[in-house]
């Protein structure tokens, strides 16, 4: 079982640049792929990142590829997602995800939700 805590959202300005990360607590951290969803207010929650256990696989949603960066460190149990050219509808809450399937798999099936980080990109 895992345990995720989310940090490092705040406000910034357009073109900025911010680094979410993502504390698991478990023995078994090694063994899952993790990833990161969205969600902005009235909207459904939307796939961003993942990343597989060894971080060898990695999956972008389309509208964050070349902008954004998912990455982990296993030895410090932590997720990271750096996010570069930050544009106005990247605005939401950034949840960080871990499931025991595969990092592809990671947009339909997980098993664990943190309690989200606030994103806020002004114009």
């Amino acid at each position: 079982q895992v345990q995720l805590v989310e940090s490092g959202g705040g406000l910034v300005q357009a073109g900025g640049s911010l680094r979410l990360s993502c504390a698991a607590s478990g023995r078994t951290f090694r063994s899952y792929a993790m990833g990161w969803f969205r969600q902005a207010p009235g909207k459904e929650r939307e796939f961003v990142a993942a990343i597989g256990w060894s971080g060898g696989s990695t999956y972008y949603a389309d509208s964050v590829k070349g902008r954004f960066t998912i990455s982990r460190d296993n030895a410090k149990n932590t997720v990271y997602l750096q996010m570069n050219s930050l544009k106005p509808e990247d605005t939401a809450v950034y949840y960080c995800v871990a499931g025991s399937a595969s990092a592809r798999a990671l947009r339909y099936e997980y098993d664990y939700w943190g309690q989200g980080t606030q994103v806020t990109v002004s114009s």
